[in-house]
């Protein structure tokens, strides 16, 4: 189900952290952009082309650097045996290896294995990141968490930035100038994410972008940008923003990394791991030792993996523009009414007390949130300022009416409400959803598909004595989740996704998401522990409890 959804679209943006970890060949491009040539096709080229598939086909062959490596066939096998709904009997070591191998060919034969194609490098090859404090293939799982390399003296660390391929400068780029902000969007519109078909590409708003990179505390020379010297054009970028970070019993003042971007025809110049080494300094030099950050691909190494999971509202629209289709035991009228929600959340009533979240609730949401996150194994502290900035800063421009569940306000990104107890006035519960839209790519109809993604929720009953093990928390996540789709759908939303993490798998399959074909893995920067459950329980820790921390 959802085969172009933000799992797969994730997977090919994270190629550009892939690219960091492989020797690539250079090919000339007219750094005068957009107007950049085509590779030239001179006899030299051909002739790199050329060797190029001779590398690829020997991989096929199982000859070579490049053949499957033991350990992404572990990391496949181990994910294949772990899916929900018990293990594949037919998923043995020698499958996993012949179906990777059958991947390879089908790249080689689409032309995206390097052979004058897309040059996506195999998940096998990581020697960038084998240069990087993270825990590399093949390592014992630790006994105990710590940092990988000790910390440093600020003047222990690089002080000047990391040098740049010709043709091309650091930029100390200004959410808070409209015209960079503008150029940030158009980058990352056009060049940042797309799934595998090239239908569907994240289309992140200018609003999203302030609220996403600018949170309390944010420090605008993380923001880093590369623009080429000649046209001072925007071509590459990478973000980190400052978080504080649980992971089991140890706080870390850490830094959320996201939005690594190249310009398309930039791909071959070796910029993202240029990037990457750059906002490493800058955070270093900062005092800031560790960070989280998310990929569709499989690095060295991932601290925990999660499946994406999609609730379907808008049905014509989603099989029209093929972001599902429908199931050969099903008519598309049938399937249309089996994910038909209600009209009005039922919570909305005055006896149950849901209503949007306001300023006023920010010390009893906070409170409660503290206090729900901590039955999680990762999660980020927030103050009220930060809560604030999350819940309420992009809830766009107009006014707070009883009606505005239905109406989405200009620039919203942010969806927050809360139950208030009509007799004591307590707030009990809250839910948050996020709104990020993928443009749809050269469809004769529609151009945008409007997606909601779940972000933080917390209730009080998860501290009532059983009501686990009662079923009722299941319950009532059901009946704040519930709502929050009908709001999703009220305010024109085509699907409604989430992941396998929090509490998301008590309520996942009776809501009726259905599993995406891709996973987020999390990986940590500088820090060490062992794994936190996600797609699966890990010990006692039931699946997704592993993770408290919602990446956007």
């Amino acid at each position: 189900m959802a085969s172009n959804g933000k799992a797969k679209q994730k997977e090919v943006a994270d190629d550009h952290l892939e690219h960091s970890s492989s020797e690539e060949e250079e090919e000339e491009v007219d750094h005068t952009l957009p107007e950049a040539s085509t590779p030239s096709t001179s006899s030299k080229k051909k002739k790199k082309k050329r060797s190029k598939a001779m590398k690829a086909l020997n991989a096929i062959r199982g000859g070579g650097k490049d053949h499957i490596p033991q350990e992404l066939v572990n990391v496949v096998l181990d994910k294949v045996k772990n899916e929900p709904g018990g293990s594949v009997p037919e998923a043995d070591e020698a499958t996993v290896r012949m179906a990777l191998e059958q991947m390879k060919i089908k790249e080689v034969l689409q032309g995206t294995s390097g052979i004058g194609g897309k040059n996506k490098k195999d998940t096998g090859s990581h020697k960038f990141w084998g240069t990087q404090p993270v825990p590399q293939f093949g390592e014992e799982a630790p006994t105990g968490d710590g940092w990988i390399e000790p910390p440093k003296r600020r003047e222990e660390f690089r002080q000047e930035p990391y040098p740049l391929p010709k043709d091309f400068e650091w930029f100390p780029i200004d959410l808070e100038d409209p015209a960079q902000l503008r150029e940030l969007y158009e980058l990352l519109s056009a060049n940042y994410v797309e799934d595998d078909d090239a239908s569907f590409r994240f289309q992140y708003s200018a609003e999203f972008l302030k609220w996403a990179l600018q949170p309390p505390g944010y420090r605008k020379e993380w923001h880093v940008a590369v623009r080429v010297a000649s046209n001072k054009k925007l071509v590459a970028f990478i973000a980190a923003v400052p978080i504080k970070l649980r992971v089991r019993d140890h706080m870390l003042n850490a830094c959320e990394v996201n939005f690594i971007c190249v310009h398309k025809k930039l791909r071959s110049k070796r910029l993202a791991p240029v990037l990457i080494k750059e906002v490493t300094r800058r955070c270093n030099l900062g005092g800031i030792f560790q960070a989280l950050y998310t990929a569709g691909v499989v690095l060295p190494t991932p601290v925990a993996t999660c499946r994406y999971y999609h609730r379907c509202l808008k049905i014509n629209k989603l099989v029209n523009i093929r972001f599902v289709g429908v199931p050969q035991n099903m008519t598309l009228a049938r399937m249309i009414r089996l994910n038909k929600v209600p009209e009005r959340p039922r919570l909305l009533e005055p006896q149950h007390g849901l209503r949007e979240m306001e300023d006023k609730d920010i010390p009893e949401v906070t409170a409660l949130y503290e206090k729900f996150m901590k039955r999680f194994d990762t999660a980020l502290q927030f103050t009220e300022e930060e809560a604030r900035h999350h819940f309420l800063s992009g809830r766009g421009t107009g006014p707070s009416t009883k009606d505005s569940w239905k109406t989405p306000r200009e620039g919203q990104v942010v969806w927050a409400y809360v139950v208030e107890d009509p007799k004591t006035h307590k707030i009990t519960d809250f839910f948050s959803f996020y709104s990020l839209p993928s443009t749809v790519i050269d469809h004769p109809k529609h151009n945008l598909l409007n997606a909601a993604y779940l972000m933080y929720y917390a209730t009080d009953v998860a501290f009532q004595d059983g009501a686990e093990q009662s079923g009722r928390l299941k319950k009532r996540l059901e009946e704040l989740i519930g709502d929050a789709l009908v709001i999703a759908d009220q305010s024109n939303f085509d699907v409604f996704n989430a992941l396998t993490l929090m509490d998301n798998c008590l309520f996942l399959q009776d809501l009726k998401f259905g599993g995406g074909d891709g996973m987020l893995n999390f990986y940590l920067f500088n820090w060490r522990t062992s794994p936190l459950a996600g797609i699966k329980a890990i010990g006692d820790v039931p699946a997704g409890r592993g993770i408290g921390v919602v990446m956007l």
